[in-house]
């Protein structure tokens, strides 16, 4: 299942913070904030979603994340990979490296990674 982007921008704060109120998310949000009605009913779909779990304190809910962000994004690339790239890894890898304008030392680091998870194959 997928987030909208307004509901991917809540969850990287309830990823950053990993326990929040909806009160202190919508201190988070930059201007202009969304309504606070429009916030709790992301919220909800994200919870519908199986995105986000909750512990009730009286009137308040204490919003945690129940997907880590590595797996969701994980999933997310898998998919722009298989849509886009006929499931094939390197030409996704040759369209980044090519169209993201990649400086030198990005290359070198890029190969780094690349150069260890090959020793790690092996």
């Amino acid at each position: 299942m997928k987030l909208t982007k307004t509901e991917e921008q809540l969850m990287n704060i309830i990823w950053e913070k990993e326990k929040v109120f909806m009160k202190d998310i919508l201190e988070i949000l930059p201007e202009p904030k969304p309504a606070a009605t429009t916030v709790a009913t992301l919220l909800k779909r994200m919870a519908d979603k199986g995105f986000v779990g909750f512990e009730v304190y009286g009137n308040s809910r204490e919003y945690r994340p129940l997907v880590q962000k590595k797996d969701y994004f994980s999933k997310h690339i898998k998919g722009l990979i298989k849509s886009y790239f006929g499931n094939s890894v390197s030409q996704f890898a040759s369209f980044f490296t090519a169209e993201a304008n990649l400086s030198k030392k990005e290359l070198e680091e890029l190969k780094k990674i690349v150069d260890e998870q090959l020793k790690n194959k092996k």
